[in-house]
């Protein structure tokens, strides 16, 4: 392990101004989203939204690096280029997606244990000669009637500090992802108390499994009100939840901090990191905090671009438009007039 290589890494993945493209979506997934839109999924299609994406001009300027999936870091863009070589060309540091996914976790009704330890030594050292430099591996946890036990908290610890073990042995960034869903009609006092016990786990877990803090990005949810909650709380009151679990939780030595969107609308999602980022700035929290967005950046140049051809400049643009903003939101800048500007 390479200590200073994966401190520089992560120092480079939450440089300011800069945020992180989460465009690991399986198969399934993207292809799910595809088709809601009229497009047809092919290992073409995929790879040629991607590309788009990954070749906008200038977005480099906002984005720091992508997760891929496997699929997408074996690909080779239109011209002949390996995907890896095109996001370096836009000095963006590739990452790899490496958990296999969810499952139901046995003796536990209601909630889901990730999978992928199996041949992931072997399988991370093929991702760093291939190129990347970071890697992610996504917990979730869910917030129902007497969930989330004890138990499942524990067992997607255990397997996030493994992996994040396993991916400094091979000199790769892990990005730890526990992610606390927003589906539900729990309020903003049930998120913080499931995200601060799931947090705390997960440190002791990585101390046990002796990830060293200051070579990992943590990619958590907010403290948000659920879904399907009654009561909805402001940007401001996720803030204050937000900032406050996470220096209850968050040990000072870790390197960064890079919020999951979590189903949130591109405005809410942008709102909110706004609201965090000053507050963060108002307290002087220990760590850089920034995003690592899917849907919170893809969902408009994917309903722009449809498949077609012709449509890549326009979904380019959207794309661009949504980094920046989400860029000004990471640097507390944002406001809701900057959404009315031309694309």
């Amino acid at each position: 392990m390479d200590i200073s290589l994966l401190r520089d890494t992560a120092g480079a993945m939450v440089a300011d101004g800069k945020g992180i493209l989460a465009a690991d979506e399986s198969t399934r997934t993207i292809s799910a989203r595809f088709e809601s839109l009229g497009i047809k999924s092919t290992e073409d299609s995929r790879r040629d939204y991607r590309e788009l994406l990954f070749r906008t001009e200038g977005v480099g300027e906002f984005i720091s690096g992508a997760i891929l999936y496997d699929e997408t870091i074996r690909q080779t863009a239109s011209d002949g280029m390996s995907m890896v070589d095109v996001l370096q060309g836009q000095n963006m540091l590739p990452g790899i997606k490496v958990d296999t996914g969810t499952t139901q976790l046995a003796g536990a009704p209601g909630e889901l244990v990730t999978e992928g330890l199996d041949g992931l030594r072997q399988r991370l050292h093929e991702y760093f000669d291939i190129g990347a430099r970071f890697a992610k591996w996504r917990a979730v946890i869910t917030i129902g009637d007497s969930i989330p036990s004890e138990y499942c908290i524990k067992a997607n610890a255990h397997l996030l500090a493994r992996y994040a073990a396993l991916c400094q042995e091979a000199n790769l960034v892990p990005i730890v992802e526990p992610e606390v869903l927003m589906e539900g009609g729990h309020d903003i006092v049930h998120c913080f108390e499931a995200t601060s016990m799931s947090l705390s786990t997960v440190f002791n877990e990585l101390v046990e499994q002796r990830v060293d803090l200051t070579g990992i990005i943590l990619k958590p949810n907010m403290v948000l009100s659920g879904k399907d909650s009654s009561t909805k709380a402001g940007p401001d009151e996720v803030a204050e939840k937000t900032i406050d679990c996470f220096l209850k939780t968050i040990p000072v030595a870790v390197a960064g901090i890079a919020f999951l969107s979590g189903g949130q609308s591109d405005t809410d999602a942008t709102t909110n990191l706004n609201a965090i980022t000053n507050r963060a700035s108002q307290l002087n929290v220990p760590w850089p905090i920034t995003f690592s967005y899917g849907r919170g950046l893809q969902s408009l140049p994917l309903s722009t671009w449809l498949g077609e051809k012709a449509n890549a400049g326009d979904a380019q643009k959207a794309f661009y438009q949504r980094a920046r903003l989400t860029s000004a939101a990471r640097c507390g800048s944002y406001s809701s007039e900057m959404e009315k500007g031309d694309l």
